[in-house]
């Protein structure tokens, strides 16, 4: 039994890295990775041809995963690895009525997330502090900027992962305060965009 908990604890490192804020436990499956690395290998290939986008750090939001358990994943593409992870809202727009199952759309006034590929550009002040604009890459969330989505973070996210599904946004992105102030500095001290990529 020790030697199953120890190769599932390192298989885990493996994935997640070592960050010291990141827990040992997590709830990421093998699923979950070979998701995230089909995604991984299609950002891969767009970023190789375009020289404004951040080659070495990725976010992905895997919107399969419940909103109470870690779902964003900062992924080192260098070293092939998730380097932090945090919770992350979605629209009250995509609730369907049926837990575990979203709806998507990409038009005004629906505060539903939007699929696909997003570039974090500037910053500003807004309602809910700093936010990040993001630039909808896809005919599935190229409304992103008419639709004010962007990147925040809001005080009723929690920073542990929960049993319950959290609240939810308007359509953008919302983490917790803490996981936002880490990715922060990497969106900052960046000097090409980094691609947020979320998916179902």
């Amino acid at each position: 039994m020790k030697i199953v908990s120890l190769f599932l604890f390192l298989t885990v490192g493996f994935f997640t890295g070592s960050r010291s804020y990141l827990k040992k436990e997590t709830t990421i499956t093998n699923f979950e990775v070979e998701r995230i690395n089909s995604r991984v290998n299609e950002i891969r290939d767009m970023i190789s041809i375009d020289s404004k986008y951040n080659t070495k750090i990725a976010f992905f939001v895997d919107m399969r995963i419940p909103s109470g358990k870690n779902r964003f994943f900062v992924y080192d593409l260098v070293n092939n690895k998730i380097i932090d992870q945090g919770l992350v809202a979605h629209g009250s727009g995509s609730e369907t009525g049926t837990k575990g199952n979203l709806k998507f759309s990409n038009e005004p006034n629906s505060n539903c997330t939007a699929l696909g590929r997003y570039a974090i550009e500037k910053c500003y002040k807004g309602s809910f502090g700093k936010s990040y604009k993001l630039n909808g890459l896809d005919e599935t969330n190229n409304n992103a900027l008419k639709r004010a989505i962007v990147l925040h973070y809001y005080s009723a996210v929690p920073y542990e992962e929960q049993d319950y599904y959290i609240s939810n946004s308007h359509g953008c992105p919302m983490v917790n305060e803490q996981f936002f102030k880490r990715i922060e500095k990497l969106i900052d001290t960046s000097k090409s965009k980094i691609i947020l990529d979320v998916y179902y």
